[in-house]
């Protein structure tokens, strides 16, 4: 008599294991022979239990090692090879994405990076652009200039900071002519946006493409958003990724509410989430 086979999320758990303990990256074709699955199977259905591919898994828990031991003082050479990477060229191929900054900025606590901000007037209050010299690093709103440059100085308080007058900043600017386009402050044209310097594992990044593809004056339940990134009972990971969103309007959060419909909390005030739907609706109807 042939033995039952194991629940799928038996043999997920047992590939996920195998990778854990894998010293370079399995192929997908190596782990679907070891789960006895097909590879696009496999790839489905370990991204809807995890939110990530097999790769992703890997990449993401190399680099949870190699930030532990950068923060535990190991110098960038010694924490590459501590994390099973072969060479710092294949850190350095990722880094961008998965740290936000280089690795030896990310040891530093950032020190020694610089971030130039200016601030500007919106109908939702005072709104903060920050850029370091990689990208765009922070957008995000107040009530007031103090209360934005005390929030950038606790997010990054190894940098230098620098403030600078608006229309002196490309980029900070870009960002600025952007949001005020698409929230019909401004008929100008929308320019492209700025890279970003934000850190962020795989997942998180795949939450915040999802949030831009969500219409304005729409919304989308966290279980709708989980689903919709092929990962459905990750609703709180996804709630998870909303919440380390540091770029306001860019990366639009504000369109995702609870499972009832109710707005939910926001990073920058849910009378602000309130307001800043109403006016997407009301400017989706003209």
């Amino acid at each position: 008599m042939n033995a039952r086979p194991a629940p799928l999320a038996d043999t997920l758990e047992r590939v996920r294991a195998r990778i854990e303990r894998a010293d370079a990256a399995p192929t997908l074709d190596a782990l679907a022979q070891f789960a006895q699955l097909s590879p696009g199977h496999l790839q489905r259905a370990f991204r809807r239990r995890y939110g990530v591919s097999p790769a992703e898994y890997h990449r993401a828990r190399r680099f949870g090692q190699f930030k532990a031991a950068l923060q535990g003082g190991a110098a960038v050479t010694d924490a590459v090879y501590e994390a099973g990477f072969g060479s710092g060229s294949r850190v350095y191929e990722h880094s961008d994405r998965l740290l936000g900054m280089t690795p030896a900025s990310y040891r530093a606590g950032g020190a020694g990076a610089s971030i130039r901000y200016t601030t500007t007037a919106t109908p939702l209050g005072r709104l903060l652009v920050a850029a370091t010299a990689r990208g765009i690093c922070a957008v995000t709103l107040g009530a007031d200039d103090a209360e934005l440059a005390a929030r950038l100085a606790a997010e990054f308080p190894q940098a230098a900071r620098e403030r600078v007058d608006a229309g002196r900043e490309e980029w900070l600017d870009a960002v600025i002519a952007r949001i005020a386009c698409e929230l019909g402050w401004s008929g100008a044209a929308a320019p492209a946006l700025p890279p970003l310097d934000v850190a962020a594992t795989a997942f998180q990044w795949r939450v915040w493409d999802a949030l831009t593809k969500i219409p304005a004056g729409q919304t989308r339940s966290y279980g709708e958003l989980a689903a919709a990134i092929g990962a459905p009972k990750a609703a709180r990971a996804v709630g998870n990724a909303c919440g380390n969103n540091r770029l306001a309007l860019i990366v639009p959060c504000h369109r995702v509410v609870r499972e009832d419909g109710t707005p939910g909390g926001w990073r920058w005030g849910v009378e602000r989430k309130r307001e800043l739907l109403a006016r997407e609706r009301r400017g989706a109807k003209r």
